[in-house]
């Protein structure tokens, strides 16, 4: 009877593992075959693979696009993991009157959905780009700036602080370290799968973030790769073969930083749980 549970497990086991895989096993295969093969439903590798490569990189500016956002997603991953982690870890370690009340009313926020303050983000931008149109309109810094803290990163760090040995912080200000030296050279290597973690959130957050670069962004040079691949499939008769290759390149930066850091991602998300 065990014998024939664990065979049953792992039957099961296997058919959701292949369900799960499939759609990204399928796309590789359509990256090599040509658009009426795709839309056929073709599941054999093709010959076709160059030929989409050359329309990618030859007719459509993918390297642009890939380049903007790689730009938008280092530097809002980078600015995420800076304010979350100094908020979170402030909200913990400091003892201060009304502390929980703002937190609770930072938790609030994540309630409202970013539809709902699109429009005004917009023409908050519009009016920025008069005087500073470096940031207004257009521009990148506009893409990632309303993207680069939410109350889930603060929430997030917030909660593994509570795992932070407190001690540590005492025995940095009798050593005569500032506040800000605490933070940098004993709080962050400590907590060094959290960041790894809220990265990893923070980098597919940016690199997938469609909404709002599609209502900020609006010259071709500034599409973001999301964008682009829309527009691929937004054509009178799309080329599938060519979106099934944007797609698979689009996956490999999100792919990679999650495959390399994916050990200290599990722990960090365990040690969120135990706070």
């Amino acid at each position: 009877m065990k014998k024939l549970k664990r065979v049953a497990t792992y039957l099961f086991l296997s058919i959701a593992a292949l369900v799960s895989i499939f759609p990204f096993l399928w796309m590789l295969v359509s990256m090599t075959n040509k658009s009426v093969d795709v839309t056929a439903g073709r599941l054999l590798p093709g010959t076709h693979l160059f030929e989409n490569l050359k329309v990618l990189f030859g007719q459509v500016d993918i390297a642009s696009a890939m380049w903007n956002s790689t730009i938008i997603a280092v530097i809002t991953t980078f600015l995420t993991l800076l304010i979350g982690s100094l908020a979170g870890y402030g909200f913990e370690i400091y003892r201060t009157r009304g502390k929980d009340m703002i937190f609770n009313i930072l938790l609030l926020s994540m309630m409202i959905p970013f539809a709902a303050i699109m429009i005004p983000l917009y023409r908050l931008f519009g009016r920025i780009s008069g005087t500073a149109p470096f940031i207004g309109i257009d521009t990148l810094a506009a893409a990632l700036l309303p993207t680069v803290i939410t109350a889930f990163f603060i929430f997030f760090f917030r909660q593994n602080t509570k795992m932070f040995a407190k001690e540590l912080v005492e025995a940095g200000r009798i050593d005569g370290l500032s506040e800000l030296g605490i933070f940098f050279r004993i709080y962050v290597p400590t907590m060094k799968t959290t960041y790894a973690a809220a990265a990893i959130i923070a980098f597919m957050n940016s690199w997938n973030n469609y909404l709002w670069p599609l209502v900020v962004l609006q010259s071709p040079e500034k599409l973001t790769i999301p964008l682009l691949i829309s527009n691929l499939g937004a054509g009178y008769s799309p080329d599938y073969g060519v979106i099934m290759t944007a797609i698979v390149i689009a996956t490999l930066p999100t792919a990679l930083v999650f495959f390399f850091m994916q050990k200290h991602f599990v722990a960090g998300m365990m040690g969120s749980v135990k706070g």
